[in-house]
């Protein structure tokens, strides 16, 4: 962290014990990602004149290169924070997750869905429950009526656009199933 932790107890006594597990905790988050600008934290004890039931709030401000993340945990929707030592510890899991989302973000770790390979239908041969496709990149793939699913083989035409899954056969590139490609497809 380029700047230590700077901690602020609103509403109550400040307690080193507190201040060393915030510390701790903050540190912590550097395991996720290790160029974290600034970090502060505000604990605040909510209810004070009663002597059972005080809450604490928790709200820590993350500063990253490009973005400040942001948590605050709500006392009054958690009872559990009647201890401050649960609520920062609350509070710290959530900025872990926010964390680790942005870090992924930062290495573009985006989850993608690859797309089938695609190609025109070249041939057709009834008789003998064949077809050839042939790819953008020029490719001539094998495929047997029976790898086509959601439409009949007869219904296939040359010039046809498919998406195909490919697999190795004895004799080299086969489809083993092929689609047609609808109006609203991605190439």
């Amino acid at each position: 962290m380029q700047l230590p932790a700077q901690i602020t107890f609103r509403q109550m006594e400040p307690s080193q014990a507190l201040e060393a597990k915030i510390r701790e905790k903050a540190a912590g988050l550097e395991q996720f990602f290790d160029r974290i600008m600034s970090c502060d934290v505000i604990v605040e004890q909510s209810n004070r004149n009663h002597h059972q039931g005080n809450l604490f709030h928790v709200r820590i401000d993350l500063r990253v290169p490009g973005k400040e993340l942001v948590v605050s945990r709500d006392p009054i929707k958690n009872h559990a924070h009647e201890d401050p030592y649960v609520a920062v510890r609350d509070a710290f899991e959530a900025m872990k997750r926010q964390l680790k989302s942005y870090a992924s973000q930062q290495r573009r770790e985006v989850k993608t869905h690859d797309i089938p390979p695609h190609g025109r239908i070249t041939a057709l041969f009834p008789m003998e429950d064949y077809g050839r496709i042939l790819t953008p990149t020029g490719r001539d793939i094998y495929f047997h009526r029976n790898s086509v699913l959601d439409t009949d083989f007869e219904d296939l035409e040359e010039g046809m656009e498919v998406r195909f899954s490919e697999e190795m056969g004895e004799e080299g590139p086969q489809a083993s199933t092929v689609k047609l490609v609808g109006k609203h497809h991605v190439v």
